[in-house]
């Protein structure tokens, strides 16, 4: 656990940090949804195809914008997104939905496995196996998921990502299996 200063420190880092991804992708004329070319796909691996939307060169997929969630780390076998919990995705019981959770955590966890991905190849989720240990609210703030890939093959990928906020807190964890194919000819 961090100090109340230490965690005072990491918000504001990480408030800065999205500010400073979004201006930048502005500034390159993009950082809107929606979905990339075929040709603007071709011959990239994972990791060049997640850079290229970090930086605003591809668009990101319209699943980021309605949930409200900004990719804001990349690396080889990593992606970190930063999210924070609104009124909007509240349960009936007043109290953030499962699904939340669920979708972060699924971002982080395919993406980690695709920055580890060879041009010509996708994958999808095939299984995901999730905790949540502590709830979040809209007071919590933005809170970061970080994604790790585990094992990336020919046919399988795993992973693993948890959320936690500024004060190092766990809210949950999970890991997946990804099935991993040949992407459509276009694409490769």
């Amino acid at each position: 656990m961090q100090t109340e200063d230490a965690t005072e420190s990491t918000l504001n880092a990480w408030q800065a940090q999205v500010e400073d991804i979004r201006r930048q992708r502005i500034e390159r004329g993009g950082g809107q949804a929606g979905l990339p070319k075929p040709q603007q796909l071709q011959g990239k691996t994972g990791l060049q195809v997640m850079t290229a939307i970090l930086d605003g060169e591809l668009p990101h997929p319209y699943m980021a914008e309605t949930f409200d969630c900004e990719l804001v780390e990349l690396g080889d076998g990593l992606a970190v997104f930063q999210a924070t919990p609104q009124l909007k995705h509240y349960n009936p019981l007043g109290s953030v939905h499962g699904g939340w959770y669920a979708t972060l955590l699924d971002f982080a966890l395919g993406c980690a496995v695709q920055t580890k991905l060879p041009a010509g190849r996708g994958y999808t989720t095939s299984q995901i196996n999730l905790h949540i240990v502590r709830a979040a609210h809209m007071k919590t703030g933005p809170l970061r998921c970080i994604g790790t890939a585990l094992h990336v093959g020919r046919q399988v990928g795993t992973s693993e990502a948890r959320i936690v906020g500024p004060d190092g807190k766990l809210y949950a964890h999970a890991s997946t299996t990804c099935a991993i194919f040949d992407a459509p000819p276009s694409l490769s």
